[in-house]
């Protein structure tokens, strides 16, 4: 077990957690947003970012303080935290993007974590090789080889009480990032960043992130604490946390600030384009767009980074209070009608149900039934997992509603789609509780008889008839066909 991350709470792959920064002297709570910070720039101060909306921790680059002379003199003779006069905890970044960018950098995995140590950085990171994405697998398995590599160098660096990353990379091959998590994981390291996925969400392939976390998340331990880099729009902070990540990085609130960006949790507008400000925040009911628009350019700038930084920590807030009311699907799939690459995210996440399933808990609040998608969700597969271990009678009724017919039987159990069969002794056991529209879509029915299906394929001695109302023939050909089956809408006519 990591001693520096707990899990207090779960829904599907997201968790409420505790993050022990001990450098720091303080506990982060999970999932967090860590601002990032350029010590050369100064949109909102650090202290701000901490008493006005709440950072607990913070990203900035030591690779730029490391470069930068005034800077870095200042950083090694007063520590990070009084240089950014911040009272949280200090990521520090090691010029690993510099090297993506531009191709080559002048320092070493040592260097660099003995300088993130020197300038007082609570959670280093070593200078591991970013592969983007799409490249032959030849070069991602190579430059993987590198990254593993330097995080071996990294365990035998001097760090003291110092947090450090393990960068987990594999471009855009699952397999590889499975290899490089269980590789990352077998380390001393502390927090694991799932790196070079920026390109990807800059052009909304939102299904190949999910891919590529569900691949590192398959080879870190329940107990690793996980960073997705760059992923800086509130808009995708909910898919990320359900795909099991804890940590996400911001530079977003001011860059699309200077580009007179506006941001919400559904996208970003830009001001010229606002007659109306669609939110609360301090900034929103303090001006009108006209208002805003008349300002100065760095005070417009540092109004807009305000609002932004406002509507990023709510979502994050948000999230977290839908892990503990046992809604997380729900508000991911609110988020996921926002935009059609959003959509082709959450349908990917469902593709990985099973392993979302792991850690979903057993028993929340309510299953609401709100699109096709809900057919997919991992409490249905769970409850077609358990059907194969139910005791069944010699002859056994399935009907929808109350048992009109089938008293020939044994006994009569019900069938709910999405869920399928269950003994009525259930009915009130989450998720058979759930709340499902009175028009129930094909993709509920169709889960509903894969549930039969893999009933009747579990107890291959048992009589079964089924008694629905209408289902279409698509439907019932996923029913064995030895299954009786009664249309009750057919009888009635």
């Amino acid at each position: 077990m990591r001693e520096c991350f707990e899990i207090r709470d779960t829904d599907a792959g997201g968790r409420i957690g505790r993050l022990t920064v001990p450098r720091a002297d303080v506990t982060v709570e999970t999932p967090a947003l860590l601002p990032v910070i350029n010590p050369n720039l100064d949109t909102i101060s650090p202290r701000r970012l901490a008493e006005e909306f709440g950072a607990e921790i913070l990203i900035t680059n030591s690779y730029i303080v490391y470069g930068t002379d005034d800077v870095r003199e200042r950083a090694l003779a007063d520590g990070l935290h009084d240089l950014l006069d911040f009272p949280g905890a200090i990521m520090t970044d090691s010029g690993s993007f510099q090297l993506a960018e531009y191709g080559e950098i002048d320092v070493t995995t040592e260097e660099i974590l003995e300088f993130q140590y020197e300038i007082g950085s609570d959670i280093g990171t070593p200078v591991d090789i970013p592969t983007p994405p799409d490249v032959s697998r030849e070069r991602a398995e190579a430059e993987l080889e590198t990254t593993q590599e330097r995080l071996e160098i990294a365990e035998t660096v001097d760090t003291g009480d110092m947090l450090v990353n393990a960068p987990v990379q594999g471009s855009t091959y699952p397999d590889l990032r499975e290899d490089a998590g269980r590789h990352a994981d077998a380390t001393d390291l502390d927090v694991f960043p799932v790196g070079a996925v920026v390109p990807l969400m800059n052009d909304y392939r939102y299904d190949d992130v999910v891919d590529v976390v569900a691949g590192a998340k398959r080879g870190l331990g329940a107990d690793a604490p996980v960073h997705l880099f760059g992923a800086g729009h509130p808009m995708m902070f909910a898919l990320g946390v359900a795909m099991g990540c804890d940590l996400f990085d911001s530079a977003a609130y001011a860059l699309y600030a200077r580009d007179d960006r506006y941001l919400t949790v559904s996208g970003t507008h830009h001001l010229e384009d606002l007659d109306y400000l669609p939110c609360s925040c301090p900034v929103c009911t303090e001006y009108s767009p006209e208002e805003l628009r008349a300002l100065d350019d760095e005070r417009r700038e540092e109004e807009l980074a305000a609002h932004n930084l406002h509507v990023t920590f709510a979502e994050i807030r948000r999230i977290k209070q839908a892990i503990r009311t046992g809604n997380l699907l729900e508000l991911v799939e609110e988020r996921a009608r926002a935009h059609p690459t959003m959509l082709d995210g959450y349908r990917t996440l469902l593709d990985h149900a099973d392993q979302l399933e792991r850690t979903d808990p057993v028993s929340k609040g309510s299953f609401f039934y709100v699109s096709n998608e809900s057919a997919r969700r991992p409490e249905v597969v769970r409850h077609h997992r358990r059907l194969e271990r139910l005791s069944v009678p010699d002859s056994l009724f399935l009907t929808e509603g109350k048992p009109t017919r089938g008293d020939e039987f044994d006994e009569s159990w019900r069938v709910e789609a999405p869920f399928g069969p269950f003994p009525r002794a259930l009915s009130k056991s989450y998720p058979l509780t759930a709340e499902v529209p009175d028009r129930t879509d094909h993709a509920a029915l169709r889960a509903a008889a894969d549930g039969i299906r893999r009933l009747v394929e579990a107890n291959p001695e048992t009589e079964f008839a089924l008694g629905h109302r209408g289902w279409p023939e698509d439907v019932l050909e996923t029913v064995p066909e030895r299954v009786d089956s009664i249309d009750f809408e057919a009888d009635e006519e």
